[in-house]
């Protein structure tokens, strides 16, 4: 991005890391005029980036030399850890500026990541109306659409003429967070229809709304999961969203932006424990390697533990074992895993984008099950001939046999199979009995179906070995 230099008063173009630098120098020189010329033009996401770089003072110097506007966007833009420190050194009537510009949502999402302390101090600086307004919001559970919806929305009322209504917005609009979609109530506020910015505009001035009432509203409720919310823009493309309560009543609107952010959330989120961590809410070069240590140490435990299935299954057939078996154990685990990683992977990202529902689950393990079928016939096919060709003869293993050859090919297409099938169920049991599908990634299906593939493994070479079971 290019910017204009207030010295040379020419186009620059700009990295983070040289700005930085910039901003040290005239706050050390003390050239805050032009450290104001500076900033006022770059956006409010590369100023949060910004300022993580600059050193506490020269912090302090360049967000008060914002506009307010900018300075609260900026504000919103940060890291908890920045705010919390930006809030420290800000003085009361400092902070008070800084909380008039922000909207409510914006308020409620920094109050929730603040220590007790802070979130008095930010209390006490918000104006009474706006704090009955923060606690009401606190009130919503973590993961409902309450939580992430503002309460600053443009209301109408269906006798309002066109004109009546613009001039409404022109008086109200600084205050809302958007006015391209407004929200017409009865005298209880209850949820009616909408109008946008465009059919008021193509409206005659004296038309009176009811006239031009989109009545067939899709909304959200205050109890409805934030993600299935955040889903509906998503599907239909929505700018916001109202959000009513258990009577109808319009109580706020979600709009695209917490959208955006609920989804980057959650996909953080599933990602996490589809590699078996606890989510964490901290960047990973500001997590402590103590944080980072108990984020994964219980998962690795339980895993480790639930690998013992494995080790059963080695010691039930120990004695029965032949050695050539050996060779192909980890190959047949290493595919059953990945395998089943596939399929688990795919059903949850289906679940969490709405494609699939758990009343689906015969679709899902028929298609699935054909795949492993067709999957498992190519994989085998291809083992027989690199056991045959590789292990038999470049090796010059001569325990290898044709019989280990079918023995081998065949439980790789059973363990493909199978592995196909728990993948895609669990995610689709996860989900039907309310837990998170992502709990069920490719750790746990790693384990299980390495134990299956033993089971199998053995049978099947007993089988053809004439091996006696223990």
């Amino acid at each position: 991005m290019y910017l204009i230099d207030p010295e040379s008063q020419s186009e620059f173009f700009y990295d983070l890391e040289s700005l930085a630098e910039r901003v040290e120098e005239l706050v050390s020189g003390k050239g805050y005029q032009k450290l104001s010329l500076l900033l006022k033009d770059l956006p409010a996401v590369d100023l949060a980036e910004l300022c993580e770089q600059l050193s506490r003072e020269a912090r302090g110097v360049a967000y008060r030399l914002l506009p307010k506007e900018l300075a609260a966007e900026v504000f919103v833009e940060m890291s908890a850890e920045l705010c919390r420190e930006l809030i420290e050194s800000l003085t009361d009537a400092e902070l008070r500026e800084t909380l008039s510009e922000l909207y409510l949502d914006d308020t409620v999402d920094i109050i929730e990541e603040m220590p007790a302390g802070v979130v008095k101090r930010i209390l006490k600086q918000s104006s009474p109306d706006n704090r009955a307004q923060i606690n009401e919001l606190l009130r919503y559970p973590k993961g409902s659409c309450g939580s992430i919806m503002t309460t600053e929305y443009v209301r109408l009322t269906p006798d309002m003429t066109v004109d009546a209504a613009l001039r409404h917005i022109k008086r109200v609009a600084i205050d809302k967070e958007t006015v391209y979609t407004c929200y017409v109530t009865d005298k209880e506020r209850r949820l009616i229809g909408l109008v946008t910015a465009k059919s008021l505009l193509l409206s005659e001035l004296d038309s009176e709304l009811s006239g031009i009432i989109e009545e067939n509203v899709i909304y959200a409720t205050t109890a409805e999961d934030r993600e299935e919310v955040a889903l509906k823009f998503k599907k239909y493309g929505f700018i916001a969203l109202p959000v009513v309560d258990n009577e109808g009543r319009l109580v706020g609107i979600v709009t695209v932006d917490d959208a955006i952010d609920v989804l980057s959330e959650e996909a953080e989120e599933d990602f996490a424990k589809m590699a078996a961590i606890t989510p964490t809410d901290d960047e990973y070069l500001k997590t402590s390697a103590l944080s980072l240590f108990m984020a994964r140490i219980p998962w690795l435990l339980l895993l480790m533990i639930s690998a013992t299935l494995s080790s059963t299954m080695l010691g039930f057939f120990e004695a029965a074992l032949i050695p050539v078996l050996v060779l192909f154990v980890p190959m047949l685990m290493d595919s059953g895993g990945n395998s089943g990683s596939q399929a688990s992977v795919t059903a949850i990202r289906a679940l969490s984008v709405g494609e699939i529902r758990p009343r689906d689950w015969y679709r899902v393990i028929s298609k699935e099950l054909l795949v492993g079928v067709l999957a498992g016939a190519s994989m085998a096919v291809v083992a027989f001939a690199k056991v045959m060709l590789v292990d038999r003869l470049i090796m010059n293993n001569p325990e290898v046999t044709v019989a280990v050859a079918v023995a081998v090919s065949l439980t790789l297409f059973a363990t493909v199979c199978v592995a196909k099938l728990i993948g895609a169920s669990l995610p689709l049991l996860a989900k039907a009995i309310g837990l998170d599908p992502a709990v069920m990634a490719s750790p746990f299906i790693t384990t299980l179906v390495d134990a299956v593939s033993l089971a199998v493994y053995f049978v099947i070479a007993g089988f053809g070995f004439g091996l006696k079971l223990q």
